[in-house]
């Protein structure tokens, strides 16, 4: 499994995991993401179950078990959290940060040990080590409680499925052609992302922020002017229809 450094500040840093090669070739590819301050670990959308054993391989170069104190799921799909049982045994004193909504689905993959933090539909915000992280509403992009994490100190927005691309094993890391990226990200957010009014609200909230890099949780990350020209891109996407209708 790739893990990678894509943020060290002074403070902290952010450390992406993902294109595992050993995957089963029906799972679809994800990105892990984890931040960790002052010696203290959050991991982003942590994974599906079948992905736990490299993830936490990974994990354990850069942090030891006891450093992670927060978990964050966007929502409530498998290849966000389905780890979650697994996470729970090997985990103590940790709290999952979750939209609401989902407390009674995410239970399901097995939660007793970590503790749950329902987060509200008007967002709110988290803290690992002395940073803050914005939590930002993102209902139905493309689920109907959903969030996304804004580091304003990185400038960093994890965007979950938004800004997601389908792409063979071996792409890019990140955007190198917008435009020849674009045929990559456009059935997929067509047909996940349901409504057109919950898009544009999204826009309106992540455009008041400085962002100059999004890493979304499938696919490549957007790197300063692809940031803006994504927003551009998804503002005149109709979404909620698949290429049949």
């Amino acid at each position: 499994m790739l893990a990678r450094v894509i943020f060290e500040g002074d403070h902290h840093q952010w450390i992406m995991f993902g294109r595992d090669p050993d995957r089963p070739e029906r799972i679809i590819d994800t990105n892990q993401y984890m931040v960790v301050s002052q010696g203290e670990a959050l991991l982003l959308d942590p994974g599906g179950v079948e992905l736990f054993a490299p993830m936490l391989a990974a994990v354990l170069k850069f942090v030891p078990l006891e450093k992670i104190r927060l978990l964050f799921a966007s929502h409530q799909d498998p290849d966000i959290i389905s780890s979650l049982g697994l996470w729970d045994q090997v985990l103590e004193g940790a709290r999952l940060y979750c939209p609401w909504l989902w407390e009674g689905f995410v239970r399901h993959f097995g939660m007793h040990n970590i503790e749950f933090e329902p987060i509200p539909d008007r967002g709110g915000s988290m803290k690992i080590g002395d940073l803050e992280l914005t939590l930002v509403p993102a209902h139905f992009l493309h689920a109907s409680g959903n969030f996304h994490v804004y580091d304003p100190r990185a400038k960093i927005l994890f965007s979950g499925d938004v800004g997601a691309s389908l792409e063979p094993s071996g792409a890019p890391l990140e955007v190198e052609d917008f435009e020849r990226h674009v045929p990559t990200m456009h059935t997929f957010h067509r047909r996940w992302m349901p409504s057109n009014e919950a898009k544009a609200a999204w826009i309106r909230r992540v455009s008041a922020l400085e962002i100059e890099l999004m890493v979304p949780q499938h696919g490549r990350l957007f790197r300063g002017a692809d940031v803006k020209r994504f927003l551009t891109w998804f503002d005149a996407l109709e979404v909620g229809i698949s290429d049949d209708t």
